[in-house]
């Protein structure tokens, strides 16, 4: 399994976001051509190369321009990078998953986190609509290593400590999105990072195996963790069958001695209108005390373009990064993804209602990394905060730090006058 650091796995079930109207999907079929000699590749990993857990992978292209995705120009496009996957369509938009990582903010590395044993990693270019080109700019596949973790100490368990779902039995049917709410007995629960007597907090193993008890548990979209204490999560699954699973872990996310794990149960997701809910459902979205859409806790998202102290131009393109989760527009309910908000001279708004929509609250509800934006001169604050498909921030919220920067006449070339 993997974990990312630039956009993470979906639970292992993620699909390629769907291109609205056949008309859109049309137009994307149409490749871009490509010059013949243009050529990607990796910068400084080869191909069998041991690698650390995580690591910065770098891209290079040659003969053509990176720009950003959304921006059509000739003998450009912006990198993809596939892992653990072969080569999707090429007459199709590229998926956006957690094996389909895209960089459409026109980035050219990458810091992504890897579990022990060996992954395979592709770079593909694509064009504005995330289409391959014709012919494909493709970098080879390697193959790269992760040694195995070393064995970390495990925390003692008191005797009898348990940790059970609530309300939720083995062979239960559940709807596609259901919460799901944890239990724990002989065993406190307290916040990662925190250092307490036989105290942790809980994961959540979906349609996986136990994983090793003396190693720190993986954080990607099979191994869910709640590292603020948390006791429930809103989960999002594909129809069919599932395995459920949880398991404590301490301080460091190692699981306990003995460990403190629930049985494995089997769960049959179905469309909602179907479902015989095990659990009650979680409050209407818009009611007072909306449910917020749980997120990965080492998601982040950051600034490209500009950074704090920089000077712009009156009308400049802002550009957004995000790891560990996926971009989705508003109104598309998909695990682990959101949507953009730039905060323009405003502080944040309220975690627990969706965000407001006006002039210091500017909504890129279509999934766009980047957003032109004019302002008058001087000094101005901006601040990103990632939402659901109904604009409520996630929990924990994934906002990014707040950021100042200087409009000046002319931008950058103000610099030099005096």
């Amino acid at each position: 399994m993997l974990r990312l650091a630039p956009a993470l796995l979906l639970l292992g079930l993620a699909v390629a976001l769907p291109f609205a109207g056949a008309s859109a999907q049309d137009r994307a079929r149409q490749r871009s051509p490509a010059p013949a000699a243009a050529r990607l590749s990796f910068v400084g990993l080869a191909d069998k190369a041991q690698v650390p857990a995580k690591l910065t992978v770098r891209f290079a292209i040659s003969g053509m321009e990176v720009v950003p995705a959304g921006q059509a120009m000739r003998n450009a496009g912006h990198h993809h990078l596939l892992i653990d996957t072969e080569l999707p369509p090429l007459d199709q938009p590229i998926p956006s998953d957690f094996n389909h990582i895209h960089f459409g903010g026109g980035q050219t590395e990458a810091e992504i986190a890897l579990t022990p044993g060996k992954h395979t990693l592709q770079l593909l270019f694509a064009d504005h609509n995330h289409v391959p080109h014709d012919p494909p700019v493709v970098s080879e596949r390697i193959t790269v290593e992760v040694s195995t973790a070393p064995e970390k100490p495990r925390s003692v368990a008191a005797p009898g400590a348990r940790v059970f779902f609530i309300d939720l039995q083995d062979g239960a049917t559940i709807p596609s999105r259901a919460k799901i709410r944890f239990g724990a007995e002989g065993i406190s629960v307290t916040p990662a990072g925190t250092t307490s007597a036989n105290g942790g907090h809980h994961h959540l193993l979906v349609d996986t195996e136990l994983p090793a008890l003396d190693r720190e548990i993986p954080s990607d979209f099979n191994h869910l963790h709640f590292g603020r204490g948390q006791t429930e999560v809103e989960l999002s699954l594909p129809p069919g069958d599932h395995t459920l699973q949880l398991l404590m872990g301490d301080h460091e996310h190692v699981p306990h001695d003995p460990p403190v794990v629930s049985p494995r149960i089997r769960v049959r997701v179905v469309g909602d209108a179907q479902a015989s809910v095990a659990a009650p459902p979680p409050p209407h979205a818009h009611g007072p005390d909306r449910a917020r859409t749980a997120s990965p806790n080492d998601a982040a998202v950051y600034f490209v373009y500009p950074r704090d102290g920089d000077r712009i131009y009156p009308t400049s393109t802002i550009r957004f990064g995000l790891r560990n989760m996926g971009v989705a527009p508003a109104g598309v309910a998909k695990p682990n993804t959101g949507h953009h908000h730039l905060l323009v001279d405003a502080g944040p708004p309220s975690f627990d209602e969706p965000i407001p929509a006006d002039l210091n609250h500017i909504h890129l509800g279509g999934g766009q990394t980047e957003y032109k934006l004019t302002l008058p001169n001087g000094r101005h604050t901006l601040q990103l905060l990632l939402a659901d498909e109904n604009h409520l921030p996630h929990d924990p919220p994934v906002i990014s730090e707040r950021i100042t920067v200087t409009v000046v006449p002319g931008g950058p070339n103000a610099r030099r006058r005096r």
